[in-house]
């Protein structure tokens, strides 16, 4: 890929992944606000403005270069959830860890929509290509990180779903593999293994969606 190329390519990423990533973390934000936990909400995390919950490592340079990869990764700050807080600590934890993968679900219905839109008007020329290559992206990002947050690891939002319906010793049990999950998902993708079990979930999901634009 040339320079220009390698610009272009940036430029279609940029939105997609900058507001896939930190509204998921405002999607925890505003969870955790309504099940009692307000410790989000007092640091300004509940905002829809990106640049509360960037990162610039995890937000802009790891999933710049990881796309380049065909498997993207990123993160934003961490919003702070005080799950003491919650009305019912447990129950409670599946609904805040379960808010950012479905705000990335609803930003891929809501590309499906702005493609679906372009597509229907019809169009030519560099900015309509750009828009709806952006859109696809939004699509592909969004479900990726999706499904990626779901796997069933700690710290991993899908890890805290896991945790909160496991029975209380189990869960236990369980939180203490906490401190080695990083660790654990870093090995899973250098090896592939992570692309192997999630890709064929992802591949689903894009299958789905795509249908609904007629491919």
């Amino acid at each position: 890929m040339d320079i220009q190329g390698i610009i272009v390519y940036i430029a279609v990423y940029a939105i997609p992944v900058v507001f896939a990533i930190t509204l998921h973390e405002a999607g925890h934000a505003y969870a955790a606000k309504y099940f009692g936990d307000k410790t989000a909400w007092m640091l300004g995390r509940t905002s829809l403005n990106p640049a509360r919950h960037i990162d610039p490592i995890g937000t802009v340079l790891v999933p710049l270069l990881t796309a380049f990869t065909g498997f993207l990764f990123g993160w934003a700050k961490p919003v702070p959830v005080n799950f003491e807080n919650l009305r019912d600590p447990k129950r409670d934890m599946l609904w805040v860890a379960a808010a950012g993968p479905g705000a990335n679900i609803a930003m891929a219905l809501g590309w499906v929509l702005v493609a679906k839109v372009l597509l229907t008007v019809g169009g030519a020329g560099t900015a309509y290509e750009f828009w709806i290559r952006v859109a696809d992206a939004g699509i592909k990002v969004n479900v990726g990180l999706a499904v990626l947050n779901l796997f069933p690891l700690l710290p991993l939002d899908g890890g805290r779903i896991l945790a909160s319906v496991l029975p209380n010793r189990l869960a236990y049990q369980y939180s203490r593999l906490e401190p080695f999950g990083m660790v654990i998902l870093i090995l899973l993708i250098v090896s592939g293994a992570l692309w192997w079990m999630i890709g064929p979930v992802m591949g689903a999901m894009l299958k789905n969606l795509y249908a609904l634009l007629g491919f």
